[in-house]
């Protein structure tokens, strides 16, 4: 849906630059430690998680629009901008990170192995089989 064209550090997969991977792989866990302690924390009369959600998958989605400014950063698709990105990347991302902080650790691990098989089938079927990447 978005692509690093020109000037990245490292190429992983097609458009997917060393940047893209290292922001997600430490937002979430940047994040998660700016959480009040307790998650039934409300701030504003919303619950603190929902708050930090939505809060951050909007500011990361409204500096997107300024990233795809440059010539280092471009969304492929006319449909693809800060909309569908706030929604179906940011909210999905963050909300995972946020909740899943809370839950016991058997849980977490449970989770982000589920989410590391299905990385990996993905990537047999789109890399390996289909040869799409």
């Amino acid at each position: 849906m978005w692509t690093v064209p020109t000037g990245t550090a490292f190429l992983l997969l097609i458009g997917v630059g060393i940047e893209i991977s290292l922001m997600f792989s430490i937002a979430g866990l940047a994040l998660s430690k700016l959480l009040p302690l307790d998650p039934k924390t409300k701030i504003l009369g919303v619950n603190s998680r929902l708050l930090f959600t939505l809060g951050w998958a909007a500011f990361f989605a409204v500096f997107e629009i300024f990233l795809v400014q440059t010539p280092t950063f471009v969304w492929v698709y006319p449909w693809w901008g800060a909309l569908p990105v706030f929604v179906f990347v940011y909210i999905p991302f963050f909300a995972a990170a946020f909740y899943v902080h809370d839950w016991p650790h058997p849980r977490q691990i449970k989770f982000i192995g589920i989410l590391g098989a299905v990385d990996v089938i993905l990537l047999i079927i789109l890399a390996g089989i289909l040869r799409w990447i």
